[in-house]
């Protein structure tokens, strides 16, 4: 079954029966991909009872996830290793398809806390972290000399750089409806105070919950600092209008910050830094939390092997090759004080890490994503006004309550909780 390339064994001699063979689809092309190649070779070396050979995968997430489940419903026992999303892990964990951690006795104290909560269900570690991901604001250090700390204090500053600076917009995020419509309103709600779920309770709808989406539409309509055409953007149509010069704040992920260092490309080059996005009286800074994770296939002929791949790839000085390498952050606090990470991100680490010490991760339920296909649709009804933001809160708050109740997972049933 295996598809892909074959990895040197390196110096060493394998045993006389063979080397184990580990499965493992994780990314393939470009910079990561030739970080994750010399990473397997070095293992390969130190281990040469174990031979890693990767397959082919979709880098598209929709796409890989699809491929994952029809392997894993299927019940193959490869790939052994498999690169998760962060809201996959509790639906694959809830499913028996990959193996419970906790038996290896991983470090978790050593990673960021909400990395390790978003990869544990029922109390079990199912996925250790890999790199993170998390939601942030851009400012304009040109134009201001501190970050917003309350959303008051961010229209308030939007609206002077249009009126003052004559910039086209103040504030731009992501509005179209998909998963990071759902993943800006997080932002808003936990900076409100509020949360999507309490535990099998579906709690969207809370009063915090309706400020923060009123928040949100009323920098569309009543402030003017967002632009309505917001609501049909995704990361990159936001990314080029901070870019351009055109905008005073912007909500997006790392991603963006070495891009816009390009002088050639981005008028703002040198003229921004990022924040945890505000907070209102009673809520605290929130980022959205995104990021890689590797798991073990519960079908595994070889689990012992796979864990010691995943062991090599996760330790410290493979983190900080994959942020020279690809800019991606480690899941390890601990890397925020070396001068070497410094050196190798775009952001500088202190900035980095205050941010993701303020990330939450999207509800951990099995049924994430039918839950945000729900959110999705009534958050931008309420966005485009086609209800107002308590109406469309109190019908997703319906049919996600409805969804968890159906499958077990509503407050109370065998599988509610973590």
């Amino acid at each position: 079954m295996c598809l892909g390339l074959l990895l040197a064994l390196g110096c060493g001699r394998a045993p006389a029966g063979g080397p184990a063979v580990v499965t493992f689809p994780g990314s393939a092309l470009g910079a990561e991909g030739q970080v994750l190649r010399r990473q397997l070779e070095r293992f390969a070396a130190l281990r040469p009872d174990i031979r890693v050979v990767q397959r082919p995968t979709p880098d598209a997430a929709d796409q890989r996830h699809q491929l994952y489940v029809q392997w894993l419903n299927a019940g193959a026992s490869d790939p052994d290793i498999l690169q998760l999303d962060v809201v996959w892990t509790p639906e694959f964990a809830a499913a028996g398809w990959i193996l419970n951690l906790d038996r290896f006795h991983p470090a978790t104290n050593a990673f960021f806390p909400a990395t390790v909560t978003a990869n544990q269900w029922h109390g079990r570690l199912y996925a250790v972290p890999w790199f993170v991901d998390v939601g942030m604001l851009y400012w304009r250090t040109d134009l201001m000399s501190a970050p917003p700390a309350t959303f008051a204090d961010l229209a308030r500053e939007a609206s002077h750089a249009q009126a003052d600076r004559g910039l086209r917009y103040g504030l731009v995020w992501q509005g179209a409806r998909y998963e990071g419509l759902v993943t800006v309103f997080s932002e808003y709600l936990g900076g409100f105070g509020g949360r999507i779920l309490d535990g099998g309770t579906v709690t969207v709808s809370s009063p915090a919950g309706v400020r923060a989406l009123t928040a949100m539409r009323d920098e569309i309509y009543r402030d003017g600092i967002v632009p309505q055409s917001a609501l049909t953007w995704h990361e990159e149509e936001s990314r080029f209008a901070f870019q351009n010069g055109e905008a005073a704040f912007m909500r997006n992920w790392p991603y963006a910050y070495a891009l816009m260092e390009d002088t050639a490309a981005s008028r703002v080059a040198g003229r921004y830094a990022v924040a945890t996005m505000p907070a209102a009286p009673g809520g605290r800074p929130t980022a959205a939390l995104g990021g890689a994770q590797l798991a073990i296939n519960a079908r595994s002929d070889h689990p012992e092997a796979a864990w010691a791949v995943v062991e090599y790839l996760t330790r410290p000085e493979q983190m900080l090759e994959r942020a020279r390498g690809v800019g991606q952050f480690p899941t390890r606090p601990a890397l925020y004080a070396e001068p070497e990470l410094a050196r190798a991100l775009a952001i500088p680490p202190a900035q980095a890490r205050a941010i993701i010490e303020h990330a939450v991760p999207r509800p951990v339920t099995p049924v994430y994503t039918q839950l945000s296909e729900i959110l999705q649709i009534d958050l931008h009804r309420a966005l485009t006004r086609q209800q107002e933001p308590a109406a469309a809160l109190a019908h997703a708050a319906r049919e996600m309550q409805a969804l968890l109740d159906r499958v077990g997972l509503g407050e109370g049933g065998p599988g509610a909780g973590r």
